[in-house]
């Protein structure tokens, strides 16, 4: 059994501040992320406070920001918990 000891908002917090800092790093502004990514101003200002956005925004975000391929990557490698799911999957 897998434990998780972040909770979905402390997740959501923490990918919100790992795009900040991509965002810094490429010498952009909350308003030049604003237009590259077609994403409101307000949307990237509360994604970066709480964690909040929805997922097209978020992909929006990544598109924008080059990091697209991490996006898509998610869910790729789970891994099976049981000889159950292998059998259900086919």
């Amino acid at each position: 059994m897998n434990y998780i000891w972040e909770t979905p908002e402390e997740i959501n917090r923490g990918i919100a501040e790992r795009l900040r800092r991509i965002r810094k790093r490429q010498g952009w502004s909350q308003q030049k992320l604003s237009e590259k990514s077609n994403v409101s101003y307000g949307s990237i200002k509360r994604f970066e406070e709480s964690g909040q956005i929805s997922l097209i925004s978020l992909t929006r975000l990544a598109v924008a920001l080059g990091c697209v391929d991490q996006l898509k990557e998610l869910f790729q490698d789970v891994p099976y918990g049981s000889i159950e799911e292998v059998l259900r999957e086919r």
